[in-house]
């Protein structure tokens, strides 16, 4: 971790909360704004978010699994995301949301209109909108938290009770 974190502070609530209050309070409700607002399917939901991860290389966005009134995707659907274009176990909507997600991520210039005929055939333009803020939020707070060196730190709250 680049970041001097003071004994006995939580690194994430630290950085985000202590140290850049007036950006980082923002951005932790924008952040969790993602979660608690979205209309996306779980399966969609997460191939784009575990895509960003991927691509960001985020330890602690890699481990997490959103979780929606006590269902979370399969474990084997971390492997179906690095393999979105021919996994067996993905509809339209899960693999075009992991390919916008990585086309997101490193090809943006590049989003031609067959791609967007392609997503708005399976998605509306509010989901497309709201998709495209998730992305948004994970691209770049998954990425300042593994530049800053803040996901090696962080542990989920089931990992740091050795469930």
């Amino acid at each position: 971790m680049i970041i001097d974190i003071p004994e006995g502070k939580d690194p994430i609530g630290y950085v985000w909360g202590e140290m850049v209050p007036g950006i980082g309070t923002a951005a932790a409700a924008f952040s969790l704004a993602v979660y608690s607002h979205t209309t996306l399917g779980l399966r969609e939901f997460e191939a784009a978010r575990l895509r960003i991860a991927q691509i960001n290389g985020c330890l602690f966005c890699l481990d997490w699994r959103t979780d929606r009134h006590g269902e979370k995707v399969e474990e084997s659907f971390e492997q179906d995301v690095t393999n979105w274009r021919t996994t067996e176990n993905f509809d339209d909507r899960t693999r075009l949301a992991a390919e916008y997600a990585e086309r997101y991520a490193q090809d943006h210039h590049n989003l031609d209109d067959e791609f967007w005929a392609r997503m708005f055939a399976h998605y509306s333009q509010t989901e497309v909108v709201e998709l495209s803020m998730c992305l948004g939020s994970w691209l770049a707070f998954g990425r300042l938290n593994h530049v800053l060196g803040l996901d090696a730190v962080c542990v989920l709250p089931s990992h740091a009770a050795g469930q």
